[in-house]
């Protein structure tokens, strides 16, 4: 099910928990987000809810991690940086305060195949093998770009010794941020595509083929952090208050992620 479907059935309770954060209209903000592709479904999803509640509009700017990195050190005018181990970066190089910094979700990397394909077997890890080798293509993102499944994918390679068979035949996608490889798969340009499990199910066209088996598996840490130079500091704490709230939570499991300390 599209987590678009889980939404209406919770938009008053996220209605009512928002209200609590309410600013009169002269105080309401634009808070500018820097973020990788794993939460912007829920963004997206949850964006007008929050600000029907707060007044506050949230802007989304997809990128890479390393380009996240780059923008906030080229001075980048934003107010909150969503990604995993850039946040924990930036907090160590003094541009967000420890305090400011808050771990939203935890996701798993997992497999895309076009909807109403065939569903092939990855349940363990030889079945998970076979599937790779039988794929004629797969797409994943470009470990250069500092994407935590591409990274995580060409070690998993190595370990199951088909490193050099599956990088012959595979696409790496270094515009993953804003070019989801679900979407390659949805499009027939690939037949497997390798994402973090929130990146592949708010794609039209593709669906979760499954996790990678439980010793392949790496979950990722997905973090939020107020910048020490915002423009909007309290609109921004306002905005990560409601995300790890309890009224987010629904959205953020639809997306194929765990919501934290809930």
């Amino acid at each position: 099910m599209r987590p678009s479907f889980y939404l209406s059935r919770i938009a008053v309770t996220i209605g009512f928990a928002i209200a609590v954060f309410a600013p009169s209209p002269s105080d309401a903000a634009e808070v500018k987000v820097l973020t990788s592709r794993a939460m912007n479904h829920v963004l997206t999803e949850l964006g007008d809810e929050f600000q029907r509640g707060t007044g506050h509009k949230v802007t989304l700017t997809l990128a890479p991690p390393t380009e996240i990195a780059k923008r906030v050190g080229n001075g980048e005018v934003v107010d909150v940086v969503m990604s995993g181990v850039t946040v924990t970066n930036l907090v160590q190089q003094g541009k967000i305060a420890p305090g400011d910094r808050v771990l939203l979700a935890r996701v798993g990397i997992g497999v895309a195949a076009r909807a109403g394909g065939p569903k092939s077997d990855i349940r363990s890890i030889e079945a998970f093998k076979r599937t790779l080798l039988a794929a004629k293509s797969i797409v994943y993102t470009d470990p250069a770009v500092g994407g935590a499944s591409g990274i995580h994918f060409e070690k998993v390679l190595d370990r199951l010794g088909i490193a050099k068979e599956i990088k012959a035949k595979s696409i790496r996608n270094p515009q993953a941020a804003t070019k989801p490889s679900a979407e390659f798969v949805a499009r027939g340009e690939a037949e497997l595509g390798i994402q973090l499990i929130s990146e592949i199910v708010s794609v039209p066209g593709a669906e979760l083929l499954g996790p990678f088996p439980g010793e392949l598996q790496a979950m990722t840490d997905i973090f939020a952090g107020v910048l020490t130079t915002a423009p909007e500091p309290e609109a921004a704490r306002a905005l990560l208050k409601f995300l790890t709230s309890p009224a987010a939570a629904p959205a953020i499991k639809a997306a194929g992620m765990d919501p934290v300390g809930l």
